[in-house]
């Protein structure tokens, strides 16, 4: 806090306060977007979050074949056959290491973020996933299935550092302007990666029982060629600014950004910056933040929005999918191309989260998503419960998956990667980011560990809780979000710095 005070006595302008919003208005208005900006933003997508997605998608296809070569591995090193309980404890194991990796990363996010700076969290990033490939590559050779397992846990290191890190490090990139819009840049990506790992791994291509180790490994090459210009990506100017205190080299960085003709731009931003600093809500540490009753109400925002992304059923769905594709009377070949275009309909409806987020308000996308795709798992329970007795249900279902991947895109996929980054001003900012991501994670794998055994106890009402999840997402949004669409974090903060007292509008 030293060095804020010495910025503080140094700085310190009392019109900062009452300026902000005309300052927000007048760069809204103005500032665009830059080639540096596009180029780090493209590159840390393709780089970074769709890496992410590709370690979820990969794993589904090859599972059999990898499960067989795990059990002659076992038998050929220890001399023994599993059992087929043995086998899916370990197989299980080989998913859930993932889920563990990206808890513990994200964990880990706010702290490194904060320490060595943003830019330099992703080329941690980068480092993790390259090692997780070179495993991925060799397991297969060295007949070692803890290398296998030990790759999946660094990958998922790296996974849970992308979802806590990338998201805020854009948006302090971004003009405020385009602050949303950068935002969904994450979650595009790990939807693309889904799908890019699932045609990776489709029989065709690496899906065999000889190159199923390219396939878990193949995303190495576009970390490699995503980060060959990484020497120019500039730092987050808002963590110089505010954590380190370097206004110089934050001046800099925005001057790169923006442009040498935007100088005025760029001193209005500054302001805004010093404002930040001047603030005495610049609690930084995890204890410090989770103490500060101001933080309570947006952090749990954030947590539920992450964790209730993962607790709406978009993974149950896809999981589910290809049973019902054969139940509609596809082969289970055709069944899993219709599952794989499933996907590919999610990330054509995530491409357009940057126009929507750029042009709609958070709370009316989050409320309509999550209002509608309640009402389409209500439904897709309704009609599973029937499928056997009616022949259309079938059908019926079936429109009903894809109703809900297309309205989940509107705001459950998209909002809660970046809501944070709108939440939280820059100081807490990391800790916030890092317990949203940690909340997903930790969903993922409850989602991932239950919701087998739920559906052979519930059968078709497993879909009900989901449904729920919406229900209460909707409501949260209702009432205790406020709009961010168009405001500066430090406009947002004292609208929910009183917790469940926050008047909102």
């Amino acid at each position: 806090m030293s060095a804020h005070n010495n910025f503080e006595a140094e700085h310190l302008n009392p019109p900062f306060k009452v300026e902000i919003a005309p300052q927000q208005t007048e760069i809204n208005q103005k500032q665009t977007w830059s080639k540096l900006l596009l180029l780090v933003a493209f590159a840390t997508t393709l780089g970074a979050a769709v890496p992410t997605g590709y370690c979820i998608g990969v794993i589904n296809a090859p599972a059999t074949l990898m499960k067989s070569w795990c059990n002659e591995t076992v038998h050929e090193k220890y001399g023994s056959w599993m059992s087929s309980g043995g086998l899916d404890v370990l197989w299980s194991s080989v998913v859930s290491v993932f889920l563990i990796g990206g808890a513990i990363g994200s964990l880990g996010g706010a702290g490194l973020a904060n320490k060595f700076g943003r830019k330099a969290c992703l080329f941690i990033c980068a480092v993790l996933f390259i090692i997780g490939a070179v495993l991925f590559f060799f397991c297969r050779a060295a007949k070692s299935v803890e290398m296998l397992l030990l790759g999946r846990l660094i990958v998922g290191l790296a996974s849970g550092l992308v979802t806590a890190t990338q998201p805020m490090y854009l948006a302090e990139l971004a003009p405020p302007a385009q602050r949303g819009t950068l935002g969904v840049f994450c979650g595009v990506g790990v939807t693309g990666g889904v799908v890019v790992g699932q045609v990776f791994s489709l029989a065709d291509i690496f899906g065999t029982a000889e190159r199923w180790h390219y396939a878990l490994s193949a995303y190495v090459l576009l970390i490699i060629v995503c980060y060959l210009p990484s020497l120019l990506f500039p730092e987050s100017p808002k963590f110089l600014y505010v954590i380190k205190s370097n206004r110089e080299a934050a001046k800099r960085e925005l001057m790169r950004l923006r442009g040498p003709d935007a100088i005025k731009l760029v001193d209005q931003e500054i302001a805004i910056m010093q404002a930040e600093v001047n603030d005495d809500m610049q609690s930084s540490s995890f204890g410090d933040v989770l103490r500060d009753k101001r933080f309570l109400l947006p952090l749990i925002i954030v947590c539920c929005f992450q964790g209730g992304q993962q607790l709406s059923g978009i993974n149950a769905i896809f999981y589910y999918s290809v049973s019902i594709f054969t139940k509609a009377g596809f082969s289970e070949q055709n069944a899993q191309w219709a599952n794989l275009g499933a996907g590919c309909l999610n990330l054509c409806i995530s491409l357009l989260g940057p126009l929507l987020m750029a042009t709609c308000k958070r709370r009316t996308l989050m409320m309509l998503s999550s209002s509608i795709c309640s009402i389409f798992l209500f439904s897709i329970a309704f009609v599973l419960y029937y499928i056997e007795s009616v022949s259309w249900f079938a059908w019926a279902c079936i429109v009903c998956i894809m109703g809900y991947i297309f309205f989940y895109q509107f705001g459950l996929g998209p909002i809660p990667y970046f809501i944070g980054s709108e939440l939280f001003e820059v100081a807490p900012r990391p800790v916030a980011m890092s317990m949203g991501s940690l909340a997903s994670w930790a969903c993922n794998f409850i989602i991932g560990m239950a919701f087998p055994s739920l559906q052979s106890a519930w059968g078709a009402f497993v879909f009900l809780p989901f449904s729920i999840t919406c229900v209460l997402l909707c409501l949260l949004t209702k009432f205790y979000l406020p709009e961010t669409l168009g405001r500066d974090p430090s406009e947002v903060a004292p609208l929910v710095a009183k917790g469940f007292r926050s008047k909102i509008k």
